[in-house]
């Protein structure tokens, strides 16, 4: 029976220009949506609290509770219910850092070492799932990105090249002429696939991670809100709206749904809104003639978006970055529809069915971070590809307090820095959108 979870109001309705329903609840829900689950008795001690019952939150009790740690798991909503069921379930694994960038600004060992960990993080997602026996529609589709100019195709070709020859990657050039093998649209110059990136549904994902962590042993307190973090001689204190307990370490892994139990944290961490559409159905001969190789897509600009047909092959899914000056649902699922049909002008006329939002997070470093502070551990910041990302270093939090020299990883880090005159909510978030805006805007004029 589908939740609605006490921190979110019951699901709102709106209607499109062309009068159809729209569900903001994500799409992912219609098959799994995040349920509510009995109260269990909070232990009074144990050897790992994880806050966030998330990918990386349920890696890491996953991991733990395997190793024969007990684990207790709290999030003050439905497990899974936030990022984990909201995104667009593509397993890029992508940097926002070029391959050249990395090495000009650390060195040529540490970025070879930090893109084959990308292909190690992906190849960890694949694992994950079939030695848990997850079933979430999981397959390599290969990841198309599209070049709206020759000037950004000549440079995405240039950095492509050097990166295979660096770690052997598995990326292929698509100039003009081939493009019809791979999209239904003339709007690029070309492009680069990537077949070691795939699809899955992320919801049914995260409901396999939660069964997994439950049966491995870890105890899950879902609708049961962390209040304070407290080091007291070398023991934590967590104190929570159910009871308190006590632990010999604590892993956060809240990333873009951090609140005020975390201030230091939420200094560091600047969540935004990214906001998926749907279509109606779709003949299924209209799809495969707009994604002939039923891929993942994606554009190369500084406000990325991407889509990909739904795992029955019978829509087409949009994701992109919400403005936040927008918070008319009406407009920013137009807004959507807008960007889905300028790529393919034959899903003009075709209606959104869902339209939702969720957070994704980042820091002043722009790649994915995993630190240690005042004795916490944690695992965020993952720039919109939490998808590879969370349950990679949730594993390597995990493999840090176990001690196993597989804990190791390049973006393992100091504590960042915090976001000047920021305290959690990101004011300055309209200009740093509408100057991206204006950066894609003057690319696409080259």
């Amino acid at each position: 029976m589908p939740f609605i979870a006490r921190h979110l109001t019951k699901t709102p309705v709106t209607r499109d220009k062309m009068s159809m329903t729209i569900n903001t609840d994500p799409y992912w829900w219609e098959e799994a949506p995040p349920k509510s689950t009995p109260h269990k008795d909070i232990d009074p001690e144990c050897d790992v609290v994880v806050i966030g019952a998330g990918y990386t939150g349920l890696t890491a009790a996953l991991t733990l509770s395997k190793a024969g740690k007990s684990v207790q798991v709290f999030d003050k909503d439905v497990a899974g219910a936030a990022a984990s069921s909201r995104n667009g379930g593509i397993t890029s694994g992508s940097l926002r850092i070029s391959y050249s960038k990395a090495a000009e600004k650390h060195g040529e060992a540490y970025a070879r070492a930090m893109f084959r960990e990308v292909n190690e993080a992906r190849q960890h997602l694949k694992d994950l799932i079939v030695e848990n026996d997850i079933e979430c529609d999981y397959h390599l589709t290969g990841l198309f990105t599209g070049a709206l100019t020759q000037s950004d195709f000549n440079s995405m070709q240039r950095e492509t090249e050097l990166l295979d020859i660096q770690t052997g990657g598995d990326t292929q050039i698509v100039t003009k002429d081939m493009l019809p093998d791979y999209i239904g649209s003339d709007k690029y110059a070309g492009g680069i696939s990537n077949d070691a990136i795939g699809t899955i549904h992320p919801a049914k994902f995260v409901a396999g991670l939660y069964e997994a962590a439950c049966k491995a042993g870890a105890n899950v307190h879902a609708e049961t809100a962390v209040l304070k973090v407290e080091r007291r001689g070398g023991v934590f204190h967590i104190e929570t709206e159910r009871g308190t307990c006590q632990a010999e370490n604590v892993i956060v892994a809240t990333n873009g749904y951090t609140d005020g139990f975390d201030r230091w944290l939420r200094r560091r961490l600047v969540p935004v809104k990214s906001r998926i559409v749907v279509t109606e159905k779709l003949s299924p001969n209209l799809v495969s003639s707009l994604m002939p190789r039923g891929s993942a897509m994606g554009e190369r600009k500084k406000l990325y978006r991407y889509f990909r047909p739904t795992p029955d092959g019978k829509r087409i899914l949009m994701g992109g970055r919400e403005p936040p000056w927008v918070s008319n649902i009406d407009k920013t699922t137009e807004n959507g529809r807008r960007a889905l049909t300028s790529i393919f002008p034959q899903l003009d006329g075709v209606r959104i069915t869902h339209s939702w939002s969720g957070n994704v997070a980042f820091s002043r470093a722009n790649v994915p971070q995993f630190f240690s502070h005042d004795g916490i551990h944690y695992a965020v910041g993952y720039c919109g590809s939490g998808t590879v990302w969370a349950p990679w270093l949730g594993k390597k939090a995990a493999l840090k307090i176990l001690g196993d020299p597989n804990g190791k990883s390049c973006f393992e880090c100091d504590p960042p820095k915090s976001v000047p005159l920021y305290n959690g909510t990101p004011w300055f978030l309209p200009v740093v959108i509408a100057g991206y805006g204006i950066q894609d805007w003057i690319s696409s004029k080259r």
